[in-house]
């Protein structure tokens, strides 16, 4: 096929994945979706590669091949057009248990040629506690509702009798079958484009155009890691805990390169825990796939194709590969975070101008009470606001308050005023914090201050879920470290309680104000090395 009908394809597969996800943030009636953007958009072949992927939560997308894979694995040639098919269940094709996926098979003559994934986190997935996480979970069934790959519907539409046991088992059930509603409409949306371009273009020349469009990929990806030298290194990433105790776990990745293959072993890291920071593989093999992107050239197209360059070896019952049956749900944040910074210290001693510091760790809180205003509707509060700092690199500084490395600024805290009217918060003060990240020939983005006033129909319940109060973003090739996440509760006497990062049922008086100081990120490079020019302008700014 000629490069111009080629890249006019790659084009529209992107075209329609963006267009998915600009249909589901206009739908979905949860702050966590409409506000705060945590969700993702895939099309993969029929053999489940992926084909395209939009620029939404980079963790989520390496995973959802394996949600596809699971629907076929299960159903196989009893799949049928119109077919709406769910899953969450982290052995099972999801990652933890509140992204919900929705996988609609897309068929020609007969065959399945694409699927249509759309993944989404949801504000509520039932289990011991409100907002999708407990810290106290020491096992998968104490997390939430487990879904298998299912068959939800037919003909684009979803079982009213399985919706409603869904929702029964959730405690935003008006949010929770909102943002189911919303998913399909993005997955059709998508289903429907896809089977108009099969239409223009027959399945034969367009599967050809995929065959290609994967190929040329793997051609860029390789060409630019075979530019590396050849040889192993290894990198480090450590956790503050598990919250039952355990302290200080070890991520360690050794990564090999040879000609056009990165091989990144993880084999070495500590053994799964108790809590919830553990990893399923999916999840897992996601988060390598993350950091390798990182490494390439932007405009490498982030598909099957160029992960090709890329193997994973890793070893089962170790934090980043549980077995099945263990605590996951912080995994897509924690310890996916940790892979990266592994994976990115071990390849800095390879490609030093493509390596980075370390961006902030997610500390999130949900809170849960009832709005005075609306007494009679309880509400669920996801805190994405005060996000830490992403690292510095060879170009230049950190972004200021862009978030994790997981999310790499697909996270969004949304309005403070769109906020203030959906719950009773009262935001005093919401602005970038000086000296928080750390210091580098280019140093990281800056975090952010936060005070919060919570104003609620009587106390209100947190819980907290994260990392980083103990172990700050990495510095790199000489940058230093940043500060820590400083998190705290002030009381109407004006004392404070610092929170822990892993804690259930942290009671919240109406009036109390939370007070965020997220982390910076890391530095990138020899502080000494710093333009005077910029030392300065922090300075005038008050943000050294």
């Amino acid at each position: 096929m000629d490069p111009v009908t080629l890249a006019v394809l790659s084009a529209r597969f992107t075209a329609i994945v963006e267009e998915m996800g600009e249909g589901l943030l206009r739908t979905a009636y949860s702050q966590i979706l409409n506000s705060s953007r945590d969700f993702s958009i895939a099309v993969t072949d029929g053999a489940c590669r992926l084909v395209a992927q939009a620029d939404h939560i980079p963790v989520h997308v390496g995973a959802m091949p394996f949600a596809a894979k699971a629907v076929l694995d299960t159903f196989g040639s009893d799949m049928k057009a119109g077919d709406v098919f769910l899953l969450n269940d982290p052995w099972h094709g999801g990652s933890h248990l509140p992204d919900l996926t929705i996988v609609l098979p897309v068929f020609s003559d007969g065959v399945v040629r694409f699927y249509s994934v759309v993944r989404a986190h949801q504000s509520d997935i039932g289990g011991g506690t409100h907002g999708g996480y407990n810290p106290g979970a020491n096992e998968i069934w104490q997390e939430g509702l487990r879904i298998p790959p299912i068959r939800l519907g037919e003909n684009f539409t979803m079982r009213p009798d399985l919706v409603s046991m869904l929702a029964l088992n959730t405690r935003i059930n008006r949010d929770f079958r909102g943002d189911l509603a919303a998913m399909l409409g993005s997955a059709k949306l998508g289903a429907n484009r896809l089977s108009d371009l099969l239409t223009q273009h027959g399945s034969g020349n367009l599967m050809l155009a995929v065959d290609a469009i994967l190929d040329l990929a793997h051609v860029h990806a390789a060409r630019i890691v075979e530019s590396w030298p050849d040889g192993t290194w290894q990198g480090e990433a450590v956790l503050d805990d598990d919250g039952h105790g355990q302290e200080n776990i070890a991520i360690r990745a050794t990564c090999t390169k040879q000609g056009g293959t990165l091989t990144v072993d993880l084999s070495a890291s500590d053994d799964q825990v108790q809590g919830f920071v553990n990893s399923s593989y999916p999840n897992m093999f996601s988060a390598v796939c993350m950091a390798f992107a990182y490494l390439l050239d932007p405009e490498v197209s982030k598909n099957e194709g160029a992960f090709r360059a890329l193997r994973v070896v890793a070893r089962e019952g170790s934090v980043v590969w549980a077995r099945e049956g263990a605590a996951v749900t912080l995994c897509t944040s924690h310890c996916s975070n940790e892979i990266v910074e592994a994976i990115v210290r071990a390849m800095s001693k390879c490609c030093p101008q493509r390596a980075m510091g370390g961006w902030g760790r997610r500390f999130r809180i949900a809170i849960t009470g009832r709005d005075a205003r609306r007494p009679e509707r309880k509400f669920v509060w996801h805190l994405f606001h005060a996000r830490p700092g992403g690292g510095g690199h060879a170009k230049g500084d950190g972004w200021s308050s862009a978030g994790e490395w997981h999310s790499a600024g697909g996270l969004k805290f949304g309005s403070v005023e769109m906020a203030e009217a959906r719950f009773p918060l009262h935001f005093r003060r919401h602005e970038f914090l000086g000296g928080t990240a750390g210091t580098g020939e280019h140093r990281g983005g800056h975090g952010g201050q936060l005070e919060l006033i919570v104003e609620s129909d009587g106390p209100s319940r947190g819980n907290t879920a994260g990392d980083g109060v103990r172990h700050g973003s990495a510095g790199i090739l000489g940058g230093q470290d940043s500060a820590p996440h400083r998190y705290a509760l002030r009381h109407a006497d004006g004392s404070e309680r610092l929170l822990r990062t892993k804690e259930v049922g942290v009671v919240i008086q109406s009036g109390e104000v939370l007070e965020v100081r997220s982390a910076g990120g890391g530095g990138w490079g020899d502080p000494a090395k710093r333009d005077p020019a910029l030392i300065a302008r922090d300075i005038e700014e008050g943000l050294a």
